[in-house]
């Protein structure tokens, strides 16, 4: 229970619905404060007090669970590395393939419960053949499978999503209507580590004298320097915004980040039609539901990947390799940054996804 409504929803939810259920709430910084203040939904003081008066009202044990440590490592330092090396991560995956889906659910199994539940908009099925499969939220405003894309078959069967066939306005009048307070609370949108939601100033603070340099040059494709930079972890791939170059391109047009290399510390811009991607390549690869051989490859009208986590989905052709994934996009996708995901779907079912390494750009 973060102090939101939807997870207040979804243990009032399953509570209804005859479970035995237990409040937990994750205490995932150090220092609270030192994290976030307000009620945004994650991290704070007032978000523990406000999912302890939501599971009083819902009439359940609530619990804290200090997991700050483990936070700090898997997702607050692996969030600073990939920046470091040029890349672009996504803390809501890794949170939940580390901390919400295997710590919480090892702890929760070890004492005894059977799964564990969370507000997430997402949909987990059981087929007549008794295989778990995850799919796409009723709402597809608020849909998150594609954060939930990191888990395998075992975390499937020992999690439920309670609210994955209801529109978010529907959860908000429910939660309205059983008294909880929560149910006008604003949604989190924001990295829930990053206080003011600037994450370019807290990682120049977090990271120091750890970036591997602290400045480097902003270069066109050509290689004529445009400009300095005081470390490659202030850029993205596809970024327009604060690249502070002085003076506009020879046609007038905006100018966006096409490459960032970490060790040089050069971040290269240009055009915006430069951005687009035909294929994509990730490692890590992980299965939701049955593993796929390496050689398979997946193709059809059903067939997409959705690359960001509000992101379009992208038809494509999948192969699986060994312990990779090459996906070529049949429409091209544009700022597309190693780091980032790339989610598997068939139709409604998410297959995996993978951590893309490399990327193809069309111009090239």
């Amino acid at each position: 229970m973060s102090g939101g409504v939807d997870s207040a929803v979804a243990a009032a939810r399953a509570h209804e619905a005859g479970h035995e259920v237990t409040g937990i709430h994750l205490a995932l910084s150090r220092n609270p404060k030192s994290y976030r203040t307000g009620a945004r939904g994650c991290c704070t003081i007032e978000d523990a007090n406000d999912a302890r008066r939501a599971a009083d009202v819902i009439g359940i044990p609530f619990y804290v669970w200090d997991l700050s440590d483990r936070f700090h490592t898997d997702v607050v330092e692996d969030f600073m590395d990939t920046y470091a090396a040029g890349q672009t991560p996504n803390p809501c995956l890794r949170c939940n393939e580390r901390i919400k889906f295997a710590a919480v659910l090892d702890r929760a199994l070890a004492l005894g419960f059977d799964a564990v539940a969370t507000g997430h908009y997402a949909d987990v099925r059981t087929t007549p053949d008794g295989d778990v499969e995850l799919h796409r939220a009723v709402d597809a405003a608020k849909d998150q499978s594609y954060v939930l894309g990191v888990l395998d078959e075992q975390q499937l069967r020992h999690s439920l999503f309670p609210l994955g066939d209801t529109p978010k306005p529907q959860v908000r009048a429910e939660a309205a209507a059983r008294g909880l307070l929560v149910a006008d609370k604003p949604d989190s949108h924001d990295i829930c580590f990053v206080a003011d939601g600037d994450s370019t100033g807290w990682l120049r603070e977090k990271l120091g004298e750890r970036a591997p340099n602290h400045g480097g040059e902003i270069r066109d494709e050509t290689g004529e320097v445009l400009g300095h930079h005081e470390g490659t972890y202030g850029f993205t791939i596809g970024q327009r915004k604060g690249l502070r170059l002085g003076r506009p391109a020879p046609d007038g047009r905006p100018r966006y980040v096409l490459d960032i290399e970490p060790v040089s510390g050069t971040v290269t811009v240009g055009p915006r039609e430069h951005l687009a991607v035909d294929r994509v390549e990730g490692d890590r690869v992980r299965w939701c539901g049955r593993a796929l051989e390496p050689g398979t490859m997946l193709a059809g009208e059903s067939v997409t990947v959705q690359l960001r986590a509000h992101g379009a989905e992208h038809r494509a052709v999948v192969r699986v390799a060994q312990e990779r994934l090459e996906v070529d996009l049949i429409e091209h996708a544009d700022g597309i940054a190693p780091g980032q995901a790339v989610v598997v779907y068939d139709g409604t079912r998410v297959v995996g996804s993978a951590t893309i390494t490399d990327t193809r750009r069309v111009s090239a």
